[in-house]
């Protein structure tokens, strides 16, 4: 006699468990699909989810103006600056000015290898300093202001040191270039008020003077 009570019980309690599996997975589509959960994922607000990038490491004196040369290139998808090639752990922008921690004072570039190619990136990084001055640009002196290429893959160490040298070759620079190539080491992001300075400050102004090519 209890047997048609029990399965309109049962019925009713799977009814409700798909009423609930259908609202919770609702609501968590709708999250998903939020303008926050997409940029949480996606903080350019561009469709990255199939783009293949990769990582130069550039040190060219002042890592502002490096920086803002940088972001303004097509291709390049986003850039910080930090220290890299030294020996001190998590250093200070005090402690890099010191000139005793071996980092220099680096540009990260992650860029669309699709959109431009390692070796323009080269190009614009020679152009844009004076690579021809050791552990100086300008007023700034001292080792976190030298000339470096930190390469990420026996690709980049091979352009880089082929680019160099044909520079070199060139006859148009007022001396030999000085600029390391070394391999990649960590690279250490710099205090927060150091990325994109010159946007924050409002200004467009050059901190580099001259690329050491004859006039």
């Amino acid at each position: 006699m209890l047997k048609w009570p029990l399965l309109t019980v049962a019925l009713l309690l799977l009814a409700g468990s798909l009423l609930l599996w259908g609202r919770v997975t609702k609501a968590t589509t709708a999250d998903a699909n939020s303008p926050a959960s997409q940029a949480a994922t996606n903080p350019t607000g561009g469709d990255v989810q199939n783009v293949k990038t990769e990582t130069a490491d550039f040190a060219a004196g002042c890592f502002w103006g490096s920086e803002a040369t940088f972001r303004k290139v097509p291709g390049v998808v986003r850039t910080q600056v930090g220290y890299e090639g030294g020996t001190t752990l998590n250093p200070t922008y005090r402690q890099v000015c010191s000139h005793d921690t071996g980092h220099a004072e680096a540009v990260q570039v992650e860029f669309d290898p699709a959109k431009i190619s390692y070796q323009k990136l080269l190009e614009i990084f020679f152009e844009n300093h004076d690579p021809t001055t050791k552990d100086r640009q300008g007023p700034d002196v001292g080792t976190n202001y030298r000339s470096a290429i930190f390469y990420h893959s026996p690709e980049q160490k091979q352009l880089a040191e082929a680019e160099k040298e044909h520079r070199n070759k060139s006859g148009e620079y007022v001396g030999p270039i000085v600029t390391e190539i070394v391999p990649a080491a960590t690279f250490y992001r710099a205090e927060e008020y150091h990325q994109e300075y010159f946007e924050k400050q409002h200004v467009d102004y050059a901190c580099h003077l001259g690329n050491g090519k004859k006039r």
